[in-house]
């Protein structure tokens, strides 16, 4: 398992976004490095609010649990597609935000791997008020199949950028989640 030692977005981008944007924004940070621990702080310090970490990245995900929080942030939780989601599950009733990573981390553009939908399911069913993220290759032809298996948290970057009118593809990704979660609600 190989993470990049260095980061794309640091805490002075944070920093520099929380001063300009105020407090309404929600910074979650997912921390694609081989270190997380030592992020922590200085993302905390940035205005940073959740702080997500892959789960392959720690050797003691208790304890970076337990910082995460005592630096007044929100916890989150990757896994790569490789990893199986029972290796998050004992984590999940600790942590904020699962993110089942839906192509390998590290560049855009990539397929989405629809293979991972049940890791999604598995944890909507297993612990239903768990904030369940879904990240790569997730757009307008692949939300429904997201939000069906239990994601309410969408992340969309290629879809997004390269469309004519982003905000258009924001609010159909938004209802489609929406949507799926009311649906769930009352499926209860």
């Amino acid at each position: 398992m190989h993470f990049v030692p260095n980061i794309t977005f640091g805490h002075p981008v944070v920093e520099s976004l929380r001063k300009q944007l105020g407090q309404d924004p929600f910074f979650d940070m997912h921390m694609m490095v081989s270190r997380p621990e030592q992020w922590v702080k200085p993302m905390a310090v940035a205005g940073a609010n959740q702080y997500t970490f892959h789960l392959e990245a720690t050797e003691n995900p208790g304890a970076l649990i337990k910082d995460i929080r005592e630096n007044g942030m929100k916890v989150g939780l990757a896994i790569k597609p490789g990893t199986t989601v029972e290796y998050l599950a004992p984590w999940a009733n600790q942590i904020d935000m699962a993110l089942v990573m839906t192509v390998e981390p590290g560049f855009g553009g990539q397929k989405f791997m629809e293979d991972m939908m049940p890791k999604v399911h598995w944890l909507r069913t297993q612990f239903p008020a768990l904030d369940i993220e879904v990240d790569g290759g997730v757009g307008p032809d692949t939300v429904q199949k997201c939000a069906e298996a239990g994601a309410n948290m969408i992340v969309s970057g290629s879809a997004i950028m390269r469309s004519d009118d982003p905000r258009s593809v924001i609010n159909l990704l938004r209802n489609v989640c929406s949507e799926a979660a009311q649906k769930r609600s009352l499926d209860r």
